[in-house]
């Protein structure tokens, strides 16, 4: 049996993002800044891929991954709604660490 799969780009794209996001939040809480959203952006970076993968595994033949969040958020499954409120949560964290990161450089240019 064999199933259909989005594209390897795709694939590093998606894992880089999180291995990134993983990094960043290691960084912030060691540098202790924002510790709550840092621990949480690292939970989701390491929940949200583990969760899709173990819910991806049984989709139908000729489903890619796409195909099968899509259908099983039309039925309303628990996991596909996590996995969205944790890109979510993801996109927003990296919104306030770079608008962070920026107000600093112009912080540092200033003086």
């Amino acid at each position: 049996m064999y199933w259909e799969t989005l594209p390897n780009w795709f694939w590093v794209i998606y894992y880089l993002f999180f291995l990134s996001t993983a990094g960043t939040a290691i960084y912030s809480v060691i540098r202790k800044k924002r510790i709550r959203l840092s621990v949480a952006a690292i939970l989701f970076a390491v929940t949200v891929p583990i969760i899709s993968l173990i819910n991806s595994i049984g989709r139908a033949e000729g489903m890619n991954e796409f195909e099968h969040f899509l259908d099983q958020l039309q039925q309303g499954e628990m996991w596909t709604v996590f996995t969205i409120a944790g890109y979510l949560f993801l996109f927003i964290w990296w919104v306030l660490f770079l608008l962070n990161s920026k107000a600093k450089k112009q912080d540092i240019g200033s003086t």
